[in-house]
């Protein structure tokens, strides 16, 4: 009978040793994302992930500094269960400067509160049972919940590489948040690989993965926001960062965008001219062949497309342009560049409608004298009829000849 304790004893053990391994706490990983536009640095974040809880500390200008903290809960696919954001943005008004979202998704509803010293604002957003991300625009762990997302899914659903999965999305910052749950869509292309479309993303971007649905990579040089974002290993000082970004934005007295949108009022004779347009920075980067991409159509600045008015008749590169208003947009090619003006008036710099053109013409290829850090269009007289039209940046300078009829 000595021995008959021993069978049980060894159950025990192993249930017990069950019990301990199905318990075990996930472990800790510790990360961070870094932007880059250029070289300007747009947001850096440090990330904390423990299972499928995600603690993001992180800061942004794009344009205004916003110094966030965040924690989401995911459900097992990826999508979405909880989040709540705080919000720090020191340059709005002073009663609007720190701000808590929360959102819950639940019963095929996104239920979200937004809260600051002005009161609470909360709406409510079927999601038709689809995988629920959030929009941030430069705070790169959000993307990441995108591609895992999509990832899963198309594990579980044993989906070909290329396949799409979609997804919705809701918004955070003040400007975009009176708007429902937006549509995106990622495909996973397999080796790691994956791209994103969504409404707030103009282009395509494109990401590079880990086996462990880890973000390692992202590059949006096929979208208007031409950041490089890639992993940090080690935590950055987000406390520091933010101090430096707050004192910029302070000394410059308000907040500046990225693209600066800027007016210019010339007069050639009888003709007087106006050019509404935006002004992106060179920040170091290679423009020609990448910022702008050769034999694609590029808005001629940022933003908004840019504005050309002229009171009376001109040929602008030999082109006739009646009096009135056209958008201008241009097209280079490693051959050199068309300049292309558009009937069409008021849109956005990525809207092009080719059955809109006026008419396109060969501008004169230069080199600048030296590089030009902000994209700068001029209109410079020459004498009673005639001008030129100017654009330069970089290292490049077009020119289309003005003559006034």
């Amino acid at each position: 009978m000595q021995g008959y304790p021993t069978k049980p004893t060894a159950i025990f053990f192993i249930f017990a040793s069950g019990v301990l391994f199905s318990c075990k706490t996930p472990p800790v990983k510790q990360y961070g994302f870094l932007t880059m536009l250029g070289h300007d640095t747009i947001s850096i974040e440090n990330i904390t992930r423990q299972g499928n809880t995600l603690t993001s500390d992180e800061v942004d200008r794009f344009p205004r500094v916003r110094i966030r903290h965040t924690v989401v809960n995911l459900d097992d696919d990826g999508s979405i269960r909880h989040l709540a954001m705080d919000i720090h943005t020191p340059s709005e008004p002073s009663g609007q400067r720190d701000r808590k979202v929360v959102a819950d998704v639940a019963n095929n509803k996104v239920h979200l509160s937004k809260t600051d010293s002005t009161g609470t604002v909360i709406r409510d957003f079927p999601t038709g049972g689809a995988i629920i991300v959030a929009h941030v625009p430069q705070m790169y762990s959000l993307y990441e919940l995108y591609f895992a997302a999509a990832a899963k899914r198309s594990a579980a659903s044993k989906l070909a590489a290329g396949s799409h999965v979609p997804m919705r999305q809701f918004y955070i910052d003040r400007e975009f948040d009176r708007f429902p749950l937006g549509e995106a869509t990622v495909t996973p292309l397999g080796n790691g690989k994956a791209e994103v479309t969504h409404d707030w993303l103009s282009g395509t971007g494109e990401a590079t993965m880990d086996s462990g649905y880890n973000m390692l990579s992202y590059s949006g040089a096929r979208t208007t926001y031409k950041v490089e974002v890639k992993q940090l290993a080690a935590a950055p000082d987000i406390k520091g960062i933010a101090g430096r970004f707050e004192e910029k934005e302070a000394e410059g007295g308000s907040v500046r965008s990225l693209s600066v949108q800027d007016s210019l009022r010339a007069q050639i004779g009888k003709a007087i001219f106006t050019v509404e347009y935006s002004r992106p920075l060179l920040r170091g980067r290679t423009l020609l062949g990448d910022v702008i991409p050769y034999d694609r159509v590029w808005r001629t600045g940022a933003n908004a497309a840019t504005s050309f008015t002229t009171s009376t008749p001109i040929k602008l590169g030999g082109m006739l342009v009646p009096a009135g208003k056209y958008t201008l947009f241009t097209a280079p090619h490693t051959t050199g560049v068309d300049l292309i003006v558009s009937k069409r008036t008021g849109e956005w710099g990525t809207e092009y409608t080719p059955s809109q053109d006026l008419g396109r013409a060969r501008m004169i290829s230069e080199v600048a004298t030296a590089p030009v850090e902000e994209f700068t269009i001029a209109i410079l007289p020459g004498d009673d009829r005639h001008g030129k039209l100017v654009l330069e940046w970089g290292s490049f300078r077009w020119i289309a000849p003005i003559e006034v009829q």
